[in-house]
């Protein structure tokens, strides 16, 4: 009897020892403890884990979004000006074909009377012609080109991280630098486009801004993408082929 409790407390021992892995040996009594080796806390899904004092990765629980820390950063200047006069001479160019007379009368003598005129004379306004009609253009390309044009000049300066008031002044200079430096060798500057241009491009592209924004936490790329070049597109075909990066 006394064998049959000795085997069935072996066969026990082995089940035990099978199941719970190796076992160390403990340590003879009275004997140092050995030291555990310094191994490197194991990497969690995020990655490695952070280390005292010093900031979380980009990306990882915590870590402030790009955007945010893009935002502390200096205005970047270079980009929206660039592109900013890349936009006024190719739509002065399309202004060119479409409409020849006046914009494709390019004799020195016709330039210097427009600029001449731009110069000595009020911007153009005439109250007695429809709303938004008073320059002498048709309304859609006062309200929606210019409307258009203007959040183009804004939306670029706040993608570079200017500032809101920043951002509106870039766009009232850059629309005084249309009406008067691209413009007037052909026509004279629209009291209207001095003002509804800087004022409607403000008010669109700060919309257009913040979708761009908010679209940056959209999980699915696709729809990231699609939303922000819908937001953004010479911006974003600037950006993918490393022209500038804001």
């Amino acid at each position: 009897m006394a064998s049959i409790r000795l085997y069935a407390t072996a066969v026990l021992a082995a089940l035990s020892s099978a199941c719970a892995g190796p076992v160390t040996a403990a340590p003879p009594v009275g004997s140092a403890a050995p030291q555990a080796p310094s191994v490197a806390p194991p990497e969690g899904p995020a990655g490695p884990a952070a280390h005292p004092g010093r900031a979380p990765r980009a990306g990882a629980p915590g870590a402030r979004p790009r955007a945010v820390a893009a935002g502390s950063a200096e205005p970047a200047r270079t980009p929206p000006i660039v592109h900013t006069l890349a936009v006024f001479t190719v739509t002065r160019s399309v202004e060119a074909v479409l409409w020849p007379d006046p914009f494709a009368d390019f004799r020195l003598e016709r330039w210097g009377y427009h600029y001449g005129e731009a110069f000595t004379k009020p911007p153009l306004f005439d109250a007695d012609q429809p709303a938004f009609r008073w320059d002498h253009d048709p309304w859609p390309i006062n309200v929606i080109g210019h409307g258009l044009l203007g959040s183009e000049i804004y939306f670029r300066a706040r993608s570079c991280r200017f500032g809101v008031p920043a951002a509106v002044a870039f766009a009232i200079a850059g629309t005084h630098l249309w009406e008067y430096g691209y413009e007037a060798n052909g026509v004279r500057p629209s009291a209207l486009d001095l003002v509804y241009t800087p004022l409607a491009g403000a008010l669109l592209g700060e919309l257009r801004y913040a979708t761009w924004r908010a679209a940056g936490g959209i999980e699915s790329a696709p729809a990231r993408v699609l939303v922000r070049a819908l937001m953004d597109p010479f911006g974003e075909l600037e950006r993918g082929v490393g022209i500038f990066d804001c």
